[in-house]
């Protein structure tokens, strides 16, 4: 029992190794995602276009205005939503902890689904900062649930918690969307997907993107020290409330950026991060830069495979995810329920 718990701790790979592969599975994947789609194209002509781009040619022309943004956003999403997912269960010490199970972006979608009815003129900038308010919105009540009472918060109250604000949130987008007659629009953005990502948008979410990641990083030691308990965490002298604030508001601002771009797509922060530990330990200044990269070609494969499984049409994310998403929860489920009877 001992050896085995040490080998769980270990992981069953060195974190070296590990980031190697992810990074020859990261090039494949983006050449598969730039060279299929509706229309294909060979690896050559695809490859051709982002190094030796010609506007006179018209694939040349969909790869760059579609295809490319779309790899880019992928990334980008994928890696914020794992990285999420792995600070929020590093600090909770919830292995059920995900920004789509938390409520948090249920309330950036209700921001959004204002913004539509209310600020038909806005900014991208403007949509931006309305939905990470809209997030840190739905944080703050889901918090505030699972920690009154005589017992304070535990993992269960606060996934319970975390499901409630977002049926509550969900409730009043539906509502928003049958009353101002938007629903269409609505359920096109919120079956997730990052087909219509474009440059100028990727250009606005990229530096928030950048110190969102690199505030991770910085915290990743920290995050390690309070996975342990925050009674162990301070009595090792760490400010726990100041990580507890720093790591929530790097979470509101890259679940923020992620719905923007693909919409309130669910469990890539409960899968991600949960293969990684199990693959390299414990150690979050490893889990985090793994999960970033793993995130990323976890949701390029699944947007890829909504692309191939229905040529020519699209599957949305949100229903690919589902397929995946939906009974690894119940397995996590499952095995919490085993551990604790």
């Amino acid at each position: 029992m001992a050896k085995a718990s040490v080998n769980d701790r270990n992981g069953v790979m060195s974190f070296g190794l590990f980031m190697l592969i992810g990074l020859v599975l990261l090039a494949l994947v983006s050449a598969a995602s730039i060279t299929f789609g509706a229309a294909e194209m060979s690896l050559q002509l695809a490859w051709g276009a982002v190094f030796r781009f010609d506007p006179g040619i018209t694939e040349h022309q969909v790869i760059h205005t579609f295809r490319f943004p779309r790899t880019v956003a992928d990334m980008i999403v994928g890696s914020s939503l794992a990285v999420c997912g792995a600070i929020m269960q590093g600090t909770t010490r919830n292995p059920l902890a995900d920004s789509g199970l938390m409520g948090i972006s249920s309330g950036a979608t209700f921001a959004i689904a204002l913004c539509m009815v209310f600020l038909p003129d806005r900014t991208y900038g403007e949509t931006m900062l309305i939905s990470c308010l809209g997030a840190a919105f739905a944080t703050g009540i889901t918090y505030y649930l699972a920690y009154v009472g005589k017992r304070g918060m535990t993992p269960q109250r606060l996934v319970l918690a975390g499901i409630s604000i977002s049926m509550l949130f969900g409730s009043f987008s539906t509502y928003l969307a049958i009353k101002y007659n938007i629903g269409q629009a609505l359920d096109y953005w919120t079956a997730g997907g990052t087909a219509g990502a474009k440059w100028i948008e990727l250009a606005y979410i990229a530096p928030l993107f950048a110190a969102g990641m690199i505030g991770a990083v910085a915290l990743s030691p920290a995050i390690t020290i309070l996975s342990f308990g925050e009674e162990m965490a301070a009595g090792l002298g760490l400010r726990v409330k100041w990580v507890m604030g720093a790591s929530t508001v790097i979470v509101l601002v890259l679940t923020g950026l992620a719905v923007i771009v693909v919409g309130p797509v669910g469990f890539v922060g409960l899968i991600v991060p949960h293969i990684v530990r199990y693959m390299i330990g414990v150690n979050y200044r490893h889990i985090i830069p793994a999960a970033a990269l793993y995130g990323a070609i976890f949701l390029m494969g699944a947007d890829l495979f909504g692309r191939m499984m229905n040529r020519p049409h699209e599957t949305p994310l949100g229903i690919v995810f589902a397929l995946i998403g939906v009974p690894y929860f119940l397995y996590l489920v499952r095995k919490q329920r085993r551990e604790f009877s």
